[in-house]
């Protein structure tokens, strides 16, 4: 006897519906579709609106920059995933209670503008800041670090750790537990338990963090002005100081155009693999 086959649920469509949707459409319309449309627009257009590919020649004057804002924004996200993983890790393994707490101190300096927390971190890290003052009080020489690329990785890493921290503790502590039981029986140790068991079914969690620290990591311009002191030229830097002159408003558009393809296609990887639950090895 063959099972009958549910039929497919209909989909409500009725007036009211279209009407709740429209306010969330012509957002979507005005303030993300079309800014995107005239990126796209004067990418391939000179100051006349003539069609050109100038804009899009003119990237390779800028391959330093793209260099430069890659590689930083590469270690920030290593760094924020060395440092994240474990944290995150360890949280999982608390109390419901005491991970709450945890997580709400976490997200405290997070309620305030990122601007802010750069701002301050510039005034704690100057040449005359707390920390040289604390470290001469102890008798030790000033350290120099606001305008080093350090410091531009340290600003990265402290305003983005949480958007890493968040996605890995989210998938660890939903894993089910019987799998790292059923590692401890067939005779793996917790080093094994971790890279057979724990990492394959946080590799979603993994996936999201990374895409969520790499991506504003390699756009962001305020955190290389401050802690870089003007040294450091990223990509947002770039691109701001392009729209700033009308004759450079077209490449300043040319870049935030290779900007979004870089943006969709890590937003393509995290689609591709956030929803996957990971395969382990045991």
């Amino acid at each position: 006897m063959t099972a009958s086959k549910k039929p497919p649920a209909r989909r409500l469509s009725s007036p009211f519906a279209y009407v709740a949707a429209s306010p969330h459409i012509v957002w979507t319309v005005l303030f993300i579709v079309a800014p995107l449309i005239f990126v796209l627009y004067y990418a391939f257009t000179d100051a006349s609106g003539a069609f050109t590919w100038d804009n899009i020649m003119a990237l390779g004057d800028h391959t330093e920059t793209f260099t430069l804002s890659f590689s930083m924004s590469v270690v920030a996200t290593v760094l924020c995933l060395l440092i994240g993983y474990p944290l995150a890790y360890c949280i999982a393994k608390l109390s419901p209670r005491a991970q709450k707490i945890i997580m709400l101190l976490l997200m405290l300096p997070m309620w305030m503008n990122l601007l802010i927390r750069t701002y301050s971190m510039m005034a704690i890290l100057d040449d005359g800041g707390f920390l040289n003052n604390f470290l001469m009080m102890l008798g030790l020489e000033p350290v120099h670090i606001v305008g080093t690329a350090p410091a531009v990785v340290f600003g990265m890493v402290y305003n983005f750790l949480p958007y890493m921290i968040l996605p890995i503790h989210s998938v660890i502590s939903k894993m089910d537990k019987r799998y790292i039981e059923a590692a401890n029986d067939l005779g793996c140790n917790n080093v094994q338990t971790l890279f057979r068991v724990v990492l394959p079914l946080s590799a979603s969690g993994i996936i999201s963090g990374v895409t969520m620290v790499f991506v504003p990591s390699i756009s962001t311009f305020y955190i290389s002005q401050k802690l870089g002191g003007g040294t450091f030229d990223l990509i947002g830097d770039t691109i701001e100081r392009q729209f700033q002159n009308p004759v450079t408003y077209n490449v300043g558009a040319s870049i935030s155009l290779v900007m979004m393809i870089l943006i969709l296609i890590s937003m393509a990887i995290m689609n591709r693999f956030s929803d996957d639950e990971g395969t382990v090895i045991v």
